[in-house]
């Protein structure tokens, strides 16, 4: 289980007083607001900033960090991650997992077969889908309904999945 999740990407500059453009990765791009402070991840690791300042400009986010004053420090962080720890991630609902501790888990069918790990989860808009890596290197699609995953458990490591016809072409 990772402790911190990415909430976005810097992708430029934006102005010359240090701000930079965000592309959110986040459901809630409105979350920014709320955040105080944010960890950016460089060549170096995750460096802690206060978050001084957030506005909004289309899809983007526009935040003013601590210690970047000007345009040139603020190319230094170009195409950085920005994650929030725990703590500060929004809060899930029942069923609701982080995509970043749905992939990696092993994936077992009702007939208690290892079909393999989960690779992606691809969002759809209607609802995720997940891609399962098999061992002999093909993929399957599963989609992420109640009829299709019967069970998560992140601490063990694993998802229960009822095979729906015609989702394993063998």
């Amino acid at each position: 289980m990772e402790d911190f999740l990415r909430v976005g990407v810097i992708t430029t500059t934006h102005g010359i007083k240090g701000e930079v453009k965000v592309f959110p990765t986040t459901e809630d791009p409105a979350r920014f607001r709320e955040l105080k402070e944010i960890w950016v991840q460089t060549a170096k690791g995750k460096e802690k900033k206060r978050i001084e300042q957030v506005r909004y400009f289309k899809q983007f986010v526009i935040l003013k960090l601590e210690g970047i004053s000007d345009i040139d420090r603020a190319l230094l962080y170009k195409s950085c991650d920005l994650f929030v720890d725990r703590e500060h991630a929004i809060p899930l609902e029942e069923d609701e997992y982080y995509i970043s501790d749905i992939i990696g888990l092993e994936v077992i069918s009702d007939e208690d077969e290892k079909l393999g790990v989960v690779k992606d989860v691809i969002q759809t808009g209607a609802n995720d889908v997940y891609e399962v890596l098999r061992e002999n290197g093909k993929t399957v699609l599963l989609p992420a309904i109640r009829s299709c995953i019967l069970g998560v458990d992140v601490a063990k490591g694993e998802m229960r999945v009822h095979l729906m016809e015609g989702l394993l072409d063998e």
